[in-house]
């Protein structure tokens, strides 16, 4: 098996992340065969989800991903050496985890994500005991 995306799983991860989340009005996608496929293009038509290409060549059309890119690229492909998938898998994740959860985030002020959650999210009451 090669080591591309096919379209069947970008459609899978794409609606676990709408039922969870809600459709987005558009989405932004460069041109690669995953992003182009007649499959992927049905299923956004069908949730309401209409398109947003990168012109070819210019990366700068999705500068937030671009700046993504290359922070995952300095912060963890050039620090590691990966002998396996199961190996790349299993760092990559817990870079993802450490980059989305624990490092301060500037456009966050500063703060954790974890943080920023904290201050829109109320603290779990202990349950009640039921009175006779």
């Amino acid at each position: 098996m090669g080591s591309g995306i096919r379209a069947a799983r970008v459609i899978e991860v794409l609606a676990r992340l709408v039922s969870l989340r809600g459709a987005p009005r558009y989405m932004r996608c460069d041109n690669g065969p995953e992003f182009v496929s007649g499959a992927l293009l049905r299923w956004m038509t069908k949730e309401g989800i209409e398109t947003a290409f990168i012109d070819p060549g210019k990366p700068w059309q999705n500068g937030t991903n671009e700046s993504f890119n290359g922070r995952f690229r300095d912060g963890c492909l050039s620090m590691e050496w990966f002998r396996s998938r199961t190996e790349a898998r299993a760092v990559i994740e817990t870079w993802r985890r450490h980059y989305n959860e624990v490092r301060p985030h500037s456009s966050l002020g500063g703060i954790t994500p974890a943080e920023f959650m904290s201050k829109f999210t109320k603290p779990k009451s202990a349950p009640r005991e039921a009175t006779l």
